[in-house]
């Protein structure tokens, strides 16, 4: 299991430019409905200066001071998806170059089809 983030290591999920071209997610939203969700002090939303989340054009940020879970992060952002009813075409997984990184990748449903015909 991986240990929870140190205050020093901000945390990121990361989204893949794809997604967001593709209309099928909006980051802002994301961005919001991880401000309001994430609790801090078993409060949701009341992040103060101890949680921020930021957000640019592909890619969501949230940098703690207190040590968080990255799983936490992961159940979020499965949470989010399901609100959405993207749940069933992106996954969540650590990108390979950095562990601390979450991105979303399409399945591959191309090649189930393949294994069908």
């Amino acid at each position: 299991s991986n240990p929870p983030l140190t205050p020093s290591t901000p945390s990121s999920p990361s989204f893949v430019d794809r997604q967001v071209e593709d209309k099928i997610m909006d980051i802002s939203s994301f961005e919001t409905f991880l401000a309001e969700r994430i609790k801090v002090g078993g409060k949701a939303g009341a992040l103060g200066d101890v949680v921020s989340v930021s957000a640019d054009k592909t890619k969501v940020t949230v940098t703690s001071d207190a040590p968080m879970s990255k799983r936490y992060l992961k159940y979020l952002t499965k949470k989010f998806l399901k609100k959405h009813n993207v749940r069933d075409w992106l996954r969540v997984i650590a990108s390979n170059k950095d562990r601390s990184v979450y991105e979303l990748r399409y399945f591959n449903i191309a090649d189930q089809e393949d294994e069908e015909a």
